[in-house]
């Protein structure tokens, strides 16, 4: 059974790496040095009950997103939200890295807007194989950010210190947005690759006997099959084509829906199982919802 060590608080991580106090409790920017990239994590699992932004620089060795080449060298970001379970590998050459971590608690952001805006940054729940790879113009304006929050907190705290080092973190997260969505773009036929392959998922699910055994194709499904992140598949899918990767598939059922109606004398329910809706109902809402009619309906009008 494998070993899961939490980590419950900033200090916590402070005296574990052997830094200093922190200067505030709930949050800090630490470099990643021989004190972080030297540590022996052992072959555990680890959960924080914090947030992670991470900015790695100098990862020597052949990294790679899926069976492609990351694009992006210089500089590589990654998301970590709390109760996250990651295991960190030894196997890669730290020896030149550098950049740094910025930790804080949820308990800094609780009461502000960010604290309520914080679940629609989905990158927070990408894999580690989905980073995001920066350039150096981009590299520097995250680090300028980072670094601005390490002086708010190391100067004297003030009624106005939280809500400075929040604005900066949620600047952090906009100019990442705005990244990955860079990314997704200098990535389009890499990106049309996948969306074909995603395709290609749900064509193969609906040809066999996959629906009558396992339910409804999901987005967690395909993401699976394609080596990937569910939130990580629908941002790209999303990306690329203007719609949900749940829209994809719902278009597709409904369409196989349209055919089996009009082109056998099965019954709508037994209709509805072979796409593996549990309930007839379940695909009559639908279909209603998409085309405007019942599947009996349009059957009748057709």
């Amino acid at each position: 059974m494998k070993k899961i060590i939490r980590v419950s608080s900033i200090s916590e991580v402070h005296q574990v790496f052997g830094f200093d106090k922190p200067k505030h409790p709930l949050v800090t920017v630490l470099p990643i040095d021989e004190r972080m990239t030297q540590f022996d994590y052992g072959n555990h699992h680890y959960t924080f009950d914090f947030y992670q932004i991470s900015l790695k620089e100098g990862i020597s060795g052949q990294m790679s997103y899926g069976r492609n080449s990351y694009d992006f060298k210089e500089g590589m970001m990654t998301f970590i939200k709390p109760n996250q379970t990651v295991k960190i590998e030894q196997g890669e050459n730290y020896q030149d890295s550098g950049g740094w971590t910025l930790i804080f608690h949820p308990d800094l952001i609780r009461k502000s807007e960010l604290g309520k805006t914080i679940e629609n940054y989905s990158f927070f729940n990408y894999e580690v194989n989905e980073a995001l790879h920066l350039s150096d113009d981009e590299k520097k304006s995250l680090t300028d950010l980072a670094n601005k929050i390490k002086k708010e907190y190391n100067q004297n705290i003030d009624k106005h210190s939280q809500e400075i080092i929040i604005a900066n973190i949620e600047m952090i997260l906009k100019y990442s947005k705005r990244y990955y969505d860079r990314q997704f773009y200098t990535r389009t036929n890499l990106n049309k690759d996948i969306l074909s392959k995603f395709e290609e998922v749900i064509r193969n699910y609906y040809q066999s006997d996959e629906p009558t055994k396992n339910g409804v194709l999901s987005v967690n499904y395909c993401a699976q099959a394609l080596a990937m992140s569910s939130n990580y598949l629908g941002d790209l899918i999303k990306n690329e084509t203007g719609r949900s990767a749940k829209d994809h598939i719902h278009d597709y059922i409904i369409e196989k829906a349209k055919t089996k109606i009009l082109g056998s004398n099965d019954s709508i329910s037994e209709i509805a199982y072979g796409l593996g809706f549990e309930y007839q109902q379940s695909l009559n809402k639908l279909f209603k919802a998409k085309t405007g009619m019942s599947p009996l309906k349009y059957r009748n009008l057709n």
